[in-house]
C-alpha cells in the first residue's frame, strides 16, 4: 500500500469519533469519517454506491469486488478532488468514467492485476490533475496521446506493470511533470523522444526493466533532473558524456547492471551537484578517475569484482562521507588512497581479500564513525593504525584469520581498551597458533601472545659481546628484528635449580629500524 495512503487512512481513523450526524447519510458498506471523506472496503461490494453526497471530495475504495467503472458510476460526485482504487479486481474502465470529475487533483488506480489497458480519452477532462498513480496493474501498452490533457500533472507513476514499449513523445504535453516512475516493467529501450517535453522533470525512475543500451542523447531533454534511477537493468556500457546535460543531478543509481568499467567521463567533467553514486552489484573490474566528483558524499561500489584501485582514485573527492567497497576482491590498498578525505564517516571494506593494511591508511580519518574490516585475510594490524581516531567509532574486525602471536600486542590491547567500539567481539577469533585456535582475542592473556623464531629469524649470536666487571656482566647483541623484544637469561645454581632473569625492551612498541642494539646488564 502507498505510504501516503496508509498515513491518510490512519489519520482518518484517529479522527473518527463514533456516530456523527453525517453517518446517517453514509453509503451502505462504506465509512464516512467526515462529511466529505468516504472509505469503502467491503469484499462483497460489486459496484460503487449511488447515494453518495454531491459534496464528497475524497473517495477511497480498497479490496472490494468492483470489477468495472461505467460512464455513469461517478457522475453523482462531481466535486471529487481525490479518488483512489487500491487492490480491487478492476477489469475495465469506461473512457468517460471520470468525465464529470473536472476538479480531480489526485487519482490512483493501483493493484488491479486484470486491468490490461486504459482507453484513449480516459483522462480527457482531468486538466487539474497533479498526481496520477497507475502501479501494480496489468498494463501492457500505453496508447499515444493518453496523457495529452494532463497539463498540470506533477507526479506520474506506472511501476510494476508489463509495459514493454512507450510511444515516442508520449509525455510531450506534461511540461510540469517533476516525478516519473516507470520502474519494474519490461522496457527494453528509452530514447530522447521518450522524454521529450519533460523540461521540469526532477526524478526519473526506470529501474528493474530490460534496458541494455542508452544512446548519447537519451537524457538530452531533461536537463533539470536531480535523481536518475537505472538500477536492475542490463546496461553493460555507458558512453562518454551520456549524462553531460544533467548538470543538476544529485543522485545516480546504476545498481545491479552489467557494467565492467566506470569513469567520470560519462558526465563530461561537469558534476558539481552530484551527491550520491550507487554502482553496487555490477561487474566492475576497473575504476578510472573520479576526480570531477567534487561534491560526492556517498559512493557505493559494493558487490563488484575490483581487485585493485589506483592510489589517486579519490583525489578531489574531498566531500566524501560514506564509502562502501565491501564484497570485492581487493588484496591491498595504496597507502595514500584515503588522503585528504577528512570528512569521511564510514568506510566499508567488509568481505574482501585484504592481507595487510598500511599504518598510515586511515591517518586522515579522524572523524571516522564506522570502519568495517571484517571477513578479510588479515593476520594482524600495524602498530598505531587506529591512534588517529578522535571520536566514538564502531569497528568490525571479525572473520579474519588472526595470528595471535607477539605481533598482535597492539591490536590485543586496543581491543581490550575499546571493547564497546568493536561489534561482534565473540566472532573475532584466533586462527593460529594451534593452541589458541578458535579462542576469542579478548579471552587471551598478553603473556600468551608470543613469537617462536625460526632458524632464519634467530639473531646472529656472533654479533654479541660479553663484558664482565666484578659482579656485573653485560651482554650486547645487535639484531635485525622489527618487534617487541624480551631477553631471558637463565643461571643454573649449584644445587641444579635454574634461576631466570627476564629483561624487556624499554619501549613496549619500539619503532622499526634496520639494526637494534639490545643491551642486558646482569648483576
Amino acid at each position: 500500500m502507498d505510504k501516503d495512503l496508509t498515513l491518510t487512512l490512519l489519520m482518518l481513523l484517529l479522527c473518527h469519533k463514533g456516530n456523527s450526524d453525517w453517518q446517517t447519510f453514509c453509503p451502505d458498506r462504506c465509512q464516512c469519517f467526515t462529511p466529505v471523506q468516504v472509505l469503502c472496503a467491503d469484499e462483497r461490494m460489486t459496484s460503487l454506491p449511488r447515494n453518495m453526497s454531491k459534496e464528497v471530495k475524497e473517495v477511497i475504495v480498497i479490496t472490494s469486488a468492483v470489477g468495472y467503472l461505467f460512464s455513469h458510476t461517478l457522475q453523482e460526485t462531481p466535486k471529487l478532488t481525490k479518488l483512489i482504487f487500491l487492490n480491487n479486481p478492476l477489469r475495465s474502465i469506461h473512457s468517460k468514467a471520470f468525465e464529470h470529475l473536472t476538479e480531480l487533483q489526485e487519482l490512483e488506480i493501483s493493484g488491479n492485476l486484470w486491468l490490461e489497458n486504459l482507453f484513449l480519452g480516459t483522462f480527457s477532462k482531468q486538466e487539474n490533475l497533479t498526481k496520477l498513480l497507475l502501479n501494480f496493474n496489468g498494463f501492457k501498452v500505453v496508447l499515444p496521446g493518453m496523457f495529452d490533457s494532463l497539463k498540470q500533472l506533477e507526479i506520474l507513476q506506472m511501476k510494476s506493470n508489463i509495459i514493454s514499449d512507450l510511444p515516442a513523445f508520449i509525455f510531450l504535453n506534461l511540461s510540469r511533470l517533476r516525478v516519473l516512475d516507470l520502474s519494474q516493467n519490461k522496457l527494453e529501450e528509452v530514447t530522447k523522444e521518450t522524454f521529450a517535453g519533460l523540461a521540469k522533470l526532477e526524478i526519473l525512475k526506470i529501474n528493474h526493466n530490460l534496458i541494455r543500451n542508452l544512446s548519447s542523447d537519451t537524457f538530452h531533454e531533461i536537463s533539470q533532473l536531480t535523481e536518475l534511477h537505472l538500477e536492475g537493468n542490463k546496461i553493460a556500457q555507458l558512453d562518454d558524456n551520456i549524462f553531460s546535460g544533467l548538470t543538476k543531478l544529485n543522485v545516480l543509481n546504476l545498481c545491479g547492471n552489467l557494467l565492467t568499467i566506470f569513469s567520470d567521463k560519462v558526465f563530461g567533467f561537469k558534476t558539481s551537484n552530484l551527491r550520491e553514486v550507487n554502482l553496487k552489484g555490477n561487474r566492475l573490474t576497473e575504476l578510472s578517475s573520479l576526480s570531477s566528483f567534487t561534491s560526492l558524499t556517498d559512493l557505493i561500489l559494493s558487490s563488484n569484482q575490483l581487485s585493485s584501485l589506483p592510489d589517486n582514485i579519490f583525489r578531489n573527492v574531498t566531500a566524501l562521507e560514506n564509502l562502501d567497497l565491501s564484497e570485492n576482491q581487493l588484496t591491498s590498498l595504496p597507502e595514500m588512497i584515503f588522503n585528504d578525505l577528512f570528512g569521511i564517516t564510514t568506510i566499508n571494506l567488509h568481505k574482501n581479500n585484504l592481507r595487510k593494511v598500511d599504518v598510515k591508511l586511515f591517518a586522515d580519518q579522524m572523524l571516522i564513525q564506522k570502519l568495517y574490516l571484517s571477513d578479510n585475510q588479515l593476520e594482524n594490524l600495524p602498530v598505531g593504525l587506529f591512534d588517529t581516531f578522535l571520536i566514538q567509532h564502531t569497528l568490525r574486525l571479525h572473520g579474519n584469520p588472526w595470528k595471535c602471536d607477539c605481533h598482535m600486542w597492539y591490536l590485543h590491547e586496543w581491543v581490550l581498551q575499546h571493547g564497546p567500539s568493536v561489534e561482534m567481539l565473540d566472532r573475532m577469533l584466533c586462527e593460529s597458533p594451534d593452541f589458541l585456535r578458535k579462542r576469542t582475542v579478548v579471552s587471551i592473556e598478553r603473556d600468551q601472545l608470543v613469537c617462536h623464531l625460526s632458524k632464519e629469524e634467530m639473531p646472529d649470536l656472533s654479533t654479541c659481546s660479553l663484558q664482565a666487571s666484578n659482579d656485573t656482566m653485560i651482554i650486547k647483541c645487535k639484531i635485525k628484528k622489527c618487534s617487541p623484544m624480551t631477553v631471558k637469561v637463565q643461571f643454573q645454581q649449584g644445587n641444579g635449580s635454574i634461576k631466570e632473569h627476564v629483561l624487556k625492551s624499554e619501549s613496549e612498541y619500539p619503532q622499526c629500524i634496520n639494526d637494534t642494539m639490545i643491551e642486558s646488564t646482569i648483576h
